[in-house]
């Protein structure tokens, strides 16, 4: 019997032991945009936490909200613009940030930037990158080029341009261009934009957004509307290819660390963000991904080449010529309307 009580006690202490041993780790999903976060600083924030990230993509803020709208849970830390980010918290989807979790980014957020927040207090989200939405051209293809929209009625561009596919930017840059905001509602104001884009339209080649981008690296295209990051990437290769923000003005958003409110691991979560504040770790995802980060140390450790590329140190004088984007609520319908107008003539 005792031999018995003995071994039991044994196989109990190995079966407790390999328990202890097998515990699984705790798992941070993040929903993301994709190819938008070093993997090395994923790695080195699973090091240490002892923890695994898991990550999803999503390829636009209106499919990332509408599959959480939907029912889709057990995500932790999303990347919603600032728009989505504002609609989704007055939807009481994301939780309310614990700024006692996340010194890092009370210590090193450039404050220069807050005339571009929806979110000023930081209430609910951090933001990430930053982007800025204006021209990219080919500085030996295009002669006599000015800072204005008014480049893409140049009858020498003719099927040498393109203009995003995205109602919103194209509509905002033809409200600009008539002394307007870009989130105006008024419908004569959004009226004469549509047709400023009609005009433009008669002169691109196409409404895109990636194959643009590759095609003014290849030459296909000369003049783009893009966004900073884009360029940043394509001119680091091909330095004969710049960017610059109209001087009409044009918009600019963030993209945005936000916890849901349903999260199970807020504290982990909030670990995240914080760690992708650290200065190195900001640096090296400043490195990868190429768009800028408003943070105050780790702009000064990316590399030398990047950080003196005209596309990523935008000044703050040129910055304040952009609006971010608002989310117009019902009001989106006039934007669409009018979109579809230009698409079917």
């Amino acid at each position: 019997m005792r031999r018995f009580l003995s071994l039991a006690l044994a196989v109990t202490a190995v079966m407790l032991m390999a328990a202890a041993c097998g515990k699984p780790k705790r798992v941070l999903h993040v929903y993301n945009w994709g190819d938008y976060i070093s993997a090395d600083a994923v790695r080195e924030f699973e090091e240490k936490f002892d923890c695994s990230v898991k990550i999803d993509v999503f390829d636009s803020n209106e499919a990332m909200y509408a599959k959480l709208k939907a029912g889709a849970g057990g995500y932790d830390v999303i990347v919603p613009s600032s728009y989505t980010a504002t609609m989704m918290y007055e939807q009481g989807m994301l939780a309310d940030l614990d700024h006692s979790k996340l010194p890092n980014v009370d210590r090193y957020f450039d404050r220069s930037y807050s005339n571009l927040l929806l979110d000023h207090d930081l209430k609910f989200s951090v933001p990430y990158f930053v982007s800025f939405t204006g021209i990219g051209y080919d500085t030996t293809r295009v002669k006599n080029f000015e800072p204005s929209w008014t480049m893409f009625e140049r009858e020498d561009l003719k099927n040498r341009c393109s203009l995003l596919n995205d109602l919103r930017e194209v509509i905002g840059a033809g409200l600009v261009m008539q002394g307007y905001s870009v989130n105006s509602v008024n419908p004569e104001e959004i009226a004469k934009a549509t047709e400023q884009v009609l005009k433009w339209k008669k002169n691109i080649a196409k409404f895109e957004v990636d194959d643009a981008k590759r095609a003014l690296a290849s030459g296909e295209f000369f003049l783009i509307q893009t966004y900073s990051g884009d360029m940043l990437q394509v001119s680091m290769e091909k330095p004969e290819i710049a960017f610059v923000i109209p001087r009409e003005g044009s918009t600019a958003t963030f993209d945005n660390f936000a916890i849901m409110k349903d999260s199970e691991n807020q504290d982990l979560a909030h670990a995240f963000i914080n760690f992708m504040y650290e200065p190195e770790i900001a640096a090296k995802n400043m490195d990868e991904i190429m768009y800028v980060m408003p943070h105050t140390e780790a702009i000064q450790l990316v590399d030398e080449k990047l950080r003196k590329n005209p596309a990523f140190s935008i000044p703050p004088e040129v910055r304040a010529r952009c609006t971010p984007l608002l989310d117009l609520k019902d009001k989106n319908a006039l934007f669409i309307k009018a979109w579809d107008k230009i698409r079917a003539e």
